[in-house]
This record gives C-alpha cells, structure tokens and sequence, in this order.
C-alpha cells in the first residue's frame, strides 16, 4: 500500500497514508497535499531580497536600516546594528529572516528593514 505514497517531505518516514484531500506522517504528524509534491517547496520559491535589492543567502551579514520595537517588550534594536550567519526561512507572516541579535537574541526578521553588508 505504502510503495506508491511518498516519503515524508519533513523528516522522510515511509509510513505515510492518506487522510481525506492529505497525506500524513504518523511520525511527526506533518500533513501535506499530493498535488503540492511535486519538486522541492524551497528550490521553487523566489530568492529573498534585501531593502536596497541585493540577493540574500544563508550565512550572509546584514545591516539593520530602521529601528525595530520589539513586540512585548521595550527593548528596540537600532538603526546599524549588524546581525551576523543569517538563515533563510519561510517564517510567521512575511519574516523570512531567522537570525540571533547581539543583546537581544534569536528573533525572525523581515528582509525589508535589513541591508547586506
């Protein structure tokens, strides 16, 4: 039954099965559509810019050009301060930065208020 159903996409468990419209891993509960299988879903996605255009990478430095209030709490990170070894994530709402601030700590960010260094 399993030889014709994909692996799990997230942590590559053979033992997926249909649910309805889905597919689910038992193992780590993630659920998917078949129609979405096709190619990786982060090798189809667009690059990710900075504020001024420059492509961004993994492990990149960038540059913060704004001042961030922090949700919950009155620490703001300020205007030129560099993060350093980002990584590219697909994150809640627009973030697609996830990156450890000095003073601050692990945070997402958006691409629109960060420059490459």
């Amino acid at each position: 039954m399993n030889e014709t159903l994909p692996p799990c996409p997230e942590c590559s468990s053979e033992y997926t099965y249909e649910m309805g419209a889905l597919l689910v891993c038992p193992e780590c509960a993630h659920e998917w559509s078949p129609a979405a299988e096709p190619g990786a879903e982060g090798q189809e996605a667009k690059p990710i810019k900075d504020a001024v255009g420059n492509i961004l990478a993994d492990g990149d430095t960038v540059t913060v050009i704004k001042d961030l209030k922090i949700k919950g709490s009155s620490t703001v990170i300020k205007v030129g301060t560099k993060v350093r070894g980002i990584r590219l994530v697909n994150g809640v709402g627009d973030h697609d930065i996830d990156c450890k601030v000095d003073g601050v700590g692990p945070m997402q960010l958006k691409s629109s208020v960060v420059k490459k260094i």
